[in-house]
């Protein structure tokens, strides 16, 4: 592959969401957004998703399960490329590059420790195309966050939009791109998106999460609870800010019902992204929400309710939220080859603009 000019790229998503793999087609160079390929979600299998959920929060060095489960989902990830690549109607040789997040198992960037696990030279053997991974290692090592990476992409799909605008992604952890008159970007996780409803209902009744937040309809959420869980040390640190999934526990909710705890955990999520808002510079003249939360109704209610301004899923804008997070490292993976910065010192705290990522070439 050239080191530059429209490529297209196949980006692949598992991140901190247990759901399974997105992967989406992107013509870019880094810098300029051309054609938007296909797009593929495909699940983990449930017991591949216990083997990994076992191992979140686990430490890099977690030994021979890691590197088992780590085997098991590179090639789930190869499996999906071949998929994506015959479903679209493309010929193996019409991909040039492969940006592959991997799966984080473990977040501390307050300690320059940050794991997401998958075999990028594996990858790239299995599916003879050149893979890019370990986005975020190199941020971590420079004393960044780490995260949130997808601020760059953002940024580049912003560039016809009335600013400022907020680009909000609502997955297991949340996070915001706001987005000034000028171009230039601020980012952080604003905490919990569904990670913690998905505990919930898991542990409270053996659902996945709570469809169409049903659940969270149903019930009331207690105010002082989420008081309570906004004391969290996290929501007063300026940013940039990074969070680790499991930075929260459900015990506040000891005793609550299914519903209860659904709809109170949904209403911290909303809280974190206000309490957000008011960290920002200027207030965002709308929300654009990506990511799993912007299919529940009742995380999408309680943001219009906390907000004070217009609160949408991104395809209000023609964007697709399905696709969006797996072409954000598609875009990553181009830039990364030709060395252009992925973090900033405004989206992770970086000390300057920041390249990364690990090449894997394939053998010809």
């Amino acid at each position: 592959m050239a080191d530059g000019g429209i490529q297209r790229v196949i980006g692949l998503m598992s991140g901190t969401s247990m759901d399974g793999i997105d992967a989406a087609v992107l013509g870019t160079d880094g810098d300029a957004i051309g054609e938007k390929g296909g797009f593929l979600s495909v699940a983990y299998p449930e017991a591949f998703r216990a083997r990994l959920r076992g191992l979140v929060g686990a430490p890099p060095e977690a030994g021979a399960e890691a590197d088992a489960v780590a085997r098991e989902l590179t090639l789930f990830h190869a499996d999906v490329v071949h998929r994506l690549i015959a479903e679209s109607g493309y010929q193996p040789g019409d991909i040039n590059l492969i940006g592959f997040h991997g799966h984080t198992i473990f977040h501390d960037p307050d300690n320059q420790r940050t794991c997401q696990i998958g075999d990028g030279d594996l990858l790239a053997r299995e599916t003879g195309i050149d893979v890019i991974d370990d986005f975020r290692a190199a941020d971590v090592a420079a004393g960044g966050q780490g995260a949130p990476f997808a601020p760059v992409y953002h940024v580049a799909l912003a560039r016809e939009l009335e600013r400022p605008v907020a680009i909000l992604n609502v997955g297991g952890v949340a996070n915001l791109t706001w987005i000034s008159p000028d171009g230039g970007a601020i980012a952080f996780d604003t905490g919990p998106g569904n990670a913690l409803i998905d505990d919930w209902v898991r542990r409270s009744c053996g659902l996945e999460y709570d469809d169409g937040g049903r659940l969270a309809r149903a019930g009331r959420a207690d105010a002082e609870i989420v008081a309570s869980l906004m004391d969290h040390p996290y929501f007063d640190r300026p940013a940039p800010k990074s969070l680790d999934r499991d930075a929260f526990s459900l015990a506040a909710l000891a005793g609550a019902s299914l519903e209860d705890g659904a709809a109170t955990l949904t209403a911290f999520t909303a809280e974190a992204v206000a309490k957000a808002a008011r960290q920002l510079p200027a207030p965002p003249l709308r929300w654009l929400v990506t990511g799993g939360g912007r299919r529940n109704p009742s995380i999408m209610a309680a943001l219009r309710a906390s907000l004070g301004a217009p609160v949408e899923p991104v395809e209000a804008v023609g964007w697709d939220g399905d696709a969006l997070e797996a072409q954000a490292f598609a875009f990553l993976a181009a830039r990364s080859l030709r060395g252009l910065p992925l973090s900033f010192p405004q989206t992770t705290g970086v000390a300057g603009p920041m390249t990364g990522g690990v090449l894997h070439r394939v053998q010809r």
